[in-house]
């Protein structure tokens, strides 16, 4: 598994226009790992965390079930195998524009305060990736008021 996923990363990262779906699969699999780095920050992977992860991956891609499966294990892998995020984080800068990287951002929150809590090694993790997309620190702050109030009103 491991070997498909290396795969993966290396054909799109070699040859970055060599196949629009698979630049969009490599997206969507960055994406869900760093967001997937979120919700394990705490080192405890909780139901509600899992299942908004899912939701989100699913509403933000537009994936069927199987497709949603195969990205959630592919990113739970990468996420746990991955030593750093560069792969993960030059992939959505290349891909994503600084609003998108806002949203991003913003689904962590969301993603971190799935559990009822905001573990400080959530929001650590969160402030981190943050810089590496180069997301201010007001969007960030911003990004968090936006899902504190998502979760108080839910």
């Amino acid at each position: 598994m491991l070997d498909k996923i290396q795969r993966f990363f290396q054909q799109t990262l070699a040859d970055p226009g060599n196949d629009t779906d698979t630049s969009t699969a490599t997206l969507e699999l960055a994406t869900a790992a760093l967001l997937f780095e979120v919700a394990r920050a705490d080192y405890h992977l909780d139901e509600r965390e899992l299942a908004l992860l899912r939701e989100q991956l699913g509403r933000r891609f537009s994936l069927d079930a199987a497709a949603l499966d195969e990205l959630m294990q592919l990113a739970g892998e990468e996420a746990e195998q991955a030593v750093d995020h560069y792969q993960f984080v030059s992939l959505i800068k290349q891909h994503y524009g600084y609003a998108s990287r806002c949203e991003l951002v913003r689904m962590m929150w969301t993603l971190a305060l799935a559990d009822g809590e905001a573990h400080h090694l959530e929001e650590h993790r969160i402030r981190r990736l943050a810089d590496l997309l180069h997301v201010s620190h007001s969007d960030f702050i911003r990004t968090k008021l936006q899902a504190q109030d998502a979760a108080s009103e839910g």
